[in-house]
């Protein structure tokens, strides 16, 4: 009752008044959205700044009364208080009940907060600070467990080595998915660019990949590439800025300017500092005064009596507040840049370790925990299916594999997984799917069983999971009406029966095969969220590497705690950007407009997660037999970007898998061993008639050779693994020539 977190108001922003003013007038939504898109994404903008800098939106305001009063009825609520939410970190400490100082709310999800924003409760002398909870923390903590699990080693992370060369360039070769504030595209490229050579560099890497200070990275990679080619305003400059490279990179950098050079106190420089970041105008402008020509009244002897010239001081000013407005925190960036150090270094010595960490922290998020798979694929990492004789809650590590977690099966909670795992450590693995059931009664139902052979839990119990899926039903049958005649005191055939003939009542596992591999993946998808043993469209990674400019991930807005700490909000398709997607058609929704026209809505699923696909009736009606659920195709079409809402596409062409120009090769050690097996390769081929084209290739010269249309084939699943089988299956591979276009 004395500790209680902090209100923010979400204030209504240029674009959101517009989108919120144009509903309640009633205005089409994409009227209201082309203009609202007009708004440059600059930060802080206003409305009355986009009319300045947009000169179409503009002319729009001048001649459409429409959008006139549109922006004008905005311009009027722009800056109120939309709605309430939680600071992210600020919290209020008091000596007594906090109600006794504050009024106080209940928040979102019943959370209590002050009524007083932040800036209010400093003002009234309150204790505020600020606990910045990463998820990142747990990460690292679990991955220490596992890594001591694992390994017998006990990590500590004060005692790390934090100048370790092997760490500092695997975070320069931009591999950096999973690692805490460098692994977006953007700064993979930047930390690629930067090559960092020591902590310091991560540090100013985090402090410089922001919205304005970004401006500075090609003068700062420029002098750490050429330290000859930095120069100093004056002398006093170089001890501040040597380690930087000449570039004002921190708050702290302008306390010391101001110190050093014009003889600020401690306190003084930092009432600048606070002064700069809040862009208080009136106080800066006064404190030039100051730093310039010095304040006798408050002992501050100026620049000009330290023998540096007025020029030179008022430019050396003009810099400080250019970059002021968004310096970071040392001290802020320092911390993250630990925390990004010890993910990196978890990652590069204990990569299985730290993967089955990460993903338990995004396990609520089947998107994340699908992408990451496809990162522990790229690294070799094995992902194994739930195993109830080995797994908990969270992913775990067995033996350089990842267990997935159990925790990730639908319709199983967290004390039925607590009940199956202590029972387990109690009494030992699980030696049949009878024996598990007896062993769990109380905590599992049918539904939970049926889960769990679902996804793969019970492969290490005997029998496929078509046959565990036949039986488990009358096993629990069974199993419940023994133990109700047992309670009641009835004997049954079973209590009387010697051992021998126990065995023969056993049920027996029916002679049935696995269910085919569709079958597998999409109950694995129905109970998981996400294909684990393969993926529908894994035999087309290849050509959807060549084929795609964008995966669906790109069309989701970045997740927050992918930039706890000011990295930008880069959405990584851009609005009207023209991209090529590809993938299956999971969903198709279709609608009919006011004039009752044909339209569609599709989902379409790629290797990672979904995209929604719009279709318009001119396009519906010219590719409609190519766009049903189940189809695998190519789609290229415009992005139409929302503000914090996943992307969507604008469907223009389409082009089925099946159509996109293949080629089949195959390999030979020499023309000799080409000739004796000419005759035989090309009656094999006769029996494939199709329009792909076949290419021999001689591997002692290096030469090839393109067959004629006669012998074009149809590259089916059945008839290359024939061929594989016959002529060996490094020898026999399929290339799909990628496209710029559909």
């Amino acid at each position: 009752d004395r500790v209680v977190q902090i209100v923010t108001f979400g204030t209504l922003q240029a674009r959101g008044v517009l989108r919120d003013v144009g509903r309640v007038m009633d205005l089409p939504y994409a009227f209201v959205d082309s203009i609202a898109k007009m708004i440059p994404k600059e930060l802080n903008i206003t409305l009355d700044k986009s009319l300045k800098m947009n000169h179409e939106l503009k002319k729009l305001y001048d001649e459409d009364p429409q959008v006139k009063e549109l922006i004008d009825m905005s311009k009027r609520l722009e800056g109120l208080p939309r709605h309430t939410s939680m600071h992210a970190a600020g919290v209020v400490i008091s000596q007594k009940d906090v109600d006794e100082y504050v009024p106080l709310a209940l928040g979102a999800d019943n959370n209590v907060v002050t009524q007083f924003t932040m800036t209010t409760l400093e003002e009234l002398g309150l204790l505020k600070m600020d606990f910045l909870g990463l998820r990142t923390l747990t990460v690292i903590q679990d991955a220490i467990r596992l890594v001591e699990k694992s390994t017998g080693v006990k990590l500590v992370t004060e005692k790390l080595n934090y100048n370790d060369k092997a760490v500092l360039d695997y975070i320069g070769t931009g591999k950096t998915d999973g690692i805490f504030q460098i692994e977006s595209a953007g700064m993979k490229s930047f930390m690629k660019e930067l090559r960092p050579q020591s902590l310091e560099d991560i540090i100013a890497g985090i402090s410089l990949y922001r919205p304005g200070p970004m401006d500075f990275i090609p003068q700062y990679i420029k002098g750490k590439n050429h330290p000859e080619l930095i120069t100093y305003e004056c002398p006093q400059l170089k001890p501040i800025l040597a380690p930087t490279y000449g570039c004002i990179v921190y708050q702290e950098q302008v306390m010391q300017i101001v110190r050093d050079l014009a003889g600020y106190s401690l306190g003084r420089s930092d009432l600048v500092r606070r002064a700069m970041s809040k862009k208080k105008g009136d106080v800066m402008q006064r404190e030039r005064q100051n730093f310039v020509y010095g304040n006798e009244e408050e002992g501050i002897p100026g620049c000009v009596k330290n023998g540096i010239d007025e020029k030179v001081a008022n430019k050396i000013y003009d810099e400080m507040i250019d970059f002021a407005k968004y310096a970071f925190n040392k001290s802020h960036a320092a911390a993250y840049a630990v925390v990004s150090y010890q993910t990196a270094y978890l990652k590069y010595y204990y990569p299985v370790e730290y993967m089955a960490a990460l993903m338990t922290s995004v396990i609520d998020k089947p998107t994340k925990v699908a992408e990451y798979i496809q990162v522990c694929r790229q690294m070799n990492i094995p992902i194994l299916p739930p195993d109830i004789n080995k797994g908990e809650y969270g992913f775990s590590v067995s033996g350089g594999s990842i267990l997935y977690a159990l925790s990730a099966i639908k319709s199983v909670g967290r004390p039925v997984i607590e009940a199956i795992v202590a029972e387990r450590k109690e009494h030992g693995e699980y030696l049949s799917v009878k024996n598990f059931i007896e062993r769990n009664m109380e905590a599992v139902n049918k539904r939970a069983i049926e889960n769990f052979i679902k996804a793969g839990a019970l492969d290490c119990l005997e029998g496929n999971r078509h046959q565990k899926m036949v039986v488990f039903g009358q096993i629990v049958d069974d199993i419940s009406r023994n133990k109700k005649q047992s309670m009641a005191g009835q004997l049954s055939l079973f209590d009387i029966a010697s051992e021998d003939e126990k065995k023969e009542f056993e049920i027996r596992m029916p002679n049935l095969e696995e269910y085919d591999k569709e079958t597998v993946l999409s109950y694995e998808k129905e109970v998981l969220g996400i294909y684990l043993s393969g993926h529908p469209l894994d035999r087309y990674r290849n050509m959807m590497e060549k084929m795609i400019s964008a995966r669906t991930i790109d069309f989701q807005p970045s997740d927050e705690d992918d930039r706890e700490g000011g990295e930008p909000d880069e959405s990584k398709v851009r609005d009207n950007q023209k991209v090529i997607i590809g993938g299956m058609i999971t969903e198709k929704n279709v609608k009919y407009t006011k004039t009752n026209k044909v339209m569609a809505f599709l989902t379409v699923e790629d290797l990672v997660g979904t995209v929604e696909v719009m279709v318009f009736p001119r396009d519906y009606e010219k590719w409609q037999n190519m766009i049903n659920e189940d189809a695998r195709v190519f789609i290229q079409g415009r992005v139409s970007a929302e503000d914090d809402k996943a992307s969507k596409l604008i469907l223009e062409k389409v082009r089925s898998f099946s159509d996109i120009p293949r080629e089949l090769w195959i390999q030979f050690e020499s023309k000799d061993d080409y000739s004796q097996k000419e005759k035989g390769l090309l009656e094999d081929l006769r029996n494939s008639q199709g329009t792909d084209t076949v290419v021999i290739y001689l591997k002692d010269v290096k030469a090839m050779k393109k067959l004629s249309a006669a012998y074009h084939v149809n590259l089916q699943d059945e008839w290359l693994a024939q061929m594989s089988k016959k002529y060996g299956e490094g020898n026999i591979r399929v290339v799909e020539r990628a496209l710029k276009t559909l």
